[in-house]
């Protein structure tokens, strides 16, 4: 498996539009923390960046030796709300971005049944180029339960349309996160991982469909008493999984990000065996 970090890291956890620091220092604690990729969002390039700015970055990624392993193209698709799915009705500007940036993968957002149909007709014209389309375990959508998921993907049914498996999501939903992965295997395409604590009386709360509200405190990857890293890892490396392990959550308050993301590499490397 290959360690990503995703640009997430410049952002805080309420507002994902405004960069806490540029890319260049990104690509710097990247570099320092020995990961092989970023995972880009809207917050550093997105689809409203222009070419030579994106043409800019790729060379700053090359130049760290850093590849793209994932894109999500837009603000709308990474705050999952309504506008969320209208990508996979203009999907053309998205595969231009992931083309621009050597990315394999564009992350989507579906709400409704109504939105199977564009996700097909995109995943036929990301096919043409030779790129994935993706979607997170994520409330609130289409694929918040194991159930959902599968009868989802089976619906869309493009060998080029999978699923970034992120174990937090699926434990919001009520869900056995490690007993989801064999089902799930032939659709894993990507892998996110973030950490959290459920409590009732966390700090965050957020409301899922099939699970009512949730309270839960973010944590460090690296801390005990969250998500079972160990557990999650040593499944997906049983059924095969060889791909991205992407780690997708901020830097901690009051926490130095390139002590937070060294951290993190040096508990999940020793896990995955990254490249």
């Amino acid at each position: 498996m290959k360690l990503s970090v995703s640009v997430r890291i410049a952002e805080g956890f309420g507002s994902k539009e405004i960069p806490l620091f540029p890319l260049a220092e990104v690509a710097n604690i990247a570099t320092a923390a020995s990961y092989s990729a970023i995972c880009m969002r809207a917050s550093q390039i997105g689809t409203h960046t222009e070419s030579s700015q994106v043409e800019a970055a790729k060379e700053l990624l090359d130049s760290h030796g850093l590849s793209v392993s994932m894109i999500t193209g837009d603000f709308d698709t990474v705050y999952n709300n309504d506008r969320g799915p209208n990508a996979l009705r203009n999907i053309e500007p998205y595969l231009q971005l992931a083309t621009q940036l050597n990315a394999p993968m564009i992350r989507v957002a579906l709400k409704n049944e109504t939105d199977i149909a564009a996700a097909q007709t995109a995943a036929d014209l990301a096919a043409k180029v030779g790129l994935k389309l993706v979607h997170q375990c994520h409330i609130q959508s289409l694929f918040e339960t194991v159930d959902g998921i599968l009868e989802t993907l089976k619906k869309i049914a493009r060998p080029n349309f999978g699923l970034i498996y992120e174990p937090a999501n699926l434990e919001l939903c009520g869900q056995d996160y490690v007993a989801a992965i064999e089902p799930l295997a032939p659709w894993l395409f990507n892998v996110y991982l973030q950490n959290q604590k459920l409590k009732p009386e966390g700090a965050v709360k957020l409301e899922t469909w099939s699970n009512g509200q949730q309270n839960f405190d973010i944590i460090p990857i690296h801390e005990v008493g969250g998500i079972e890293f160990a557990s999650v890892l040593e499944t997906l490396q049983r059924v095969g999984y060889s791909g991205t392990v992407t780690v997708h959550q901020s830097a901690g308050e009051g926490e130095d990000p390139l002590t937070s993301t060294r951290d993190t590499a040096n508990f999940l490397r020793p896990l995955i065996c990254a490249d």
